[in-house]
């Protein structure tokens, strides 16, 4: 099956929008691969009928788009991460992921109409938490004998490293709305990094009176079976060549002009920043210093947040 069957195949429809957005979609994929853009494998992986399969690769795709129209300078090394930046004389690697839904409800995938339920925000961070266990393995190596990027060489002790995920498959509502924020009110990756938890107001029991909101401290996340998962990365000195966490929830829609919702999450240990305005994105969070033991997190604006004013996406 040609490339372009196979996306004819998974977009059906005579409809203007949809033929639109297949030749679209056509044209994007073929520059990725006539670009080198990607692994030999990409134009199988983009026929594949498997839905992860084929978004772990649009998901690359995507990511490359928006690094184009951020007009950034990288290619597809042979070996190593999905991308290098080139910035500065400094190398920025970027290695793309689309977590998978496992363990989130089927519910919460694909509601039956007018149904209402919860929202499984600790299962939807759960796979957030290993897709950046997975990446920094990458990098790091793991004690039962990979070795990672560091150990082999291929990414230098002096780059920047960078995990980008599109949590695109774990969006509720039939995939309606994006996946980018927690129960926090934060990011699910500023959650999964910082061990920022859900709201709380803590009562006095003598005179019952509620303390303002503050969020919870939450180091561990539980999980049904097994050990308690780490929440906080960031805060970890094993993590300090991680860079940054790039959140980006992108779609389809984003090679038709639509502004992917994105966050970029910097590591205040690392010892190789991404500059702040570089990666596109709606928002960027940064942790600044108080004292040995406290960071305060300050949330601003990225280099995509004008343009996504003037498109009526922030209110």
């Amino acid at each position: 099956m040609s490339l372009k069957e196979a996306i004819e195949n998974r977009y059906p429809g005579v409809n203007e929008q949809v033929v639109l957005l297949r030749e679209k979609l056509f044209a994007a994929c073929q520059h990725y691969i006539d670009a080198g853009l990607g692994d030999q494998n990409a134009e199988r992986r983009l026929c594949s009928t498997d839905n992860p399969t084929y978004w772990q690769q649009l998901s690359e795709i995507l990511v490359a788009h928006q690094l184009q129209l951020a007009e950034l300078c990288f290619h597809h090394p042979k070996e190593g991460p999905d991308f290098c930046v080139q910035h500065e004389g400094r190398r920025i690697w970027i290695e793309v992921i689309t977590p998978t839904p496992a363990n989130v409800p089927e519910a919460w995938l694909a509601p039956a109409n007018g149904s209402v339920r919860d929202f499984p925000h600790e299962a939807i961070l759960l796979r957030w938490t290993a897709a950046i266990k997975e990446k920094a393995e990458k990098l790091l190596g793991n004690d039962r004998g990979f070795r990672g990027y560091l150990t082999t060489g291929i990414v230098a002790a002096d780059d920047a490293y960078v995990i980008a995920i599109n949590p695109r498959l774990l969006r509720g509502f039939g995939g309606a709305f994006d996946c980018i924020d927690g129960i926090s009110q934060f990011p699910f990756a500023v959650e999964a990094t910082f061990a920022v938890g859900p709201l709380q107001v803590r009562i006095n029991r003598e005179t019952l009176e509620g303390s303002p909101p503050e969020h919870q401290r939450r180091m561990l996340i539980s999980k049904s079976i097994g050990k308690a998962v780490p929440a906080d990365t960031f805060l970890d000195q094993r993590f300090i060549p991680i860079s940054a966490i790039w959140a980006i929830d992108a779609d389809e829609g984003t090679l038709m002009g639509k502004i992917p919702r994105s966050a970029v999450v910097h590591n205040p240990l690392t010892t190789n920043p991404v500059p702040i305005g570089l990666l596109p994105s709606q928002d960027e969070y940064i942790a600044r210093t108080l004292d040995d033991e406290n960071y305060q997190l300050e949330r601003i604006q990225g280099r995509l947040s004008s343009v996504a004013e003037m498109a009526g996406i922030i209110k």
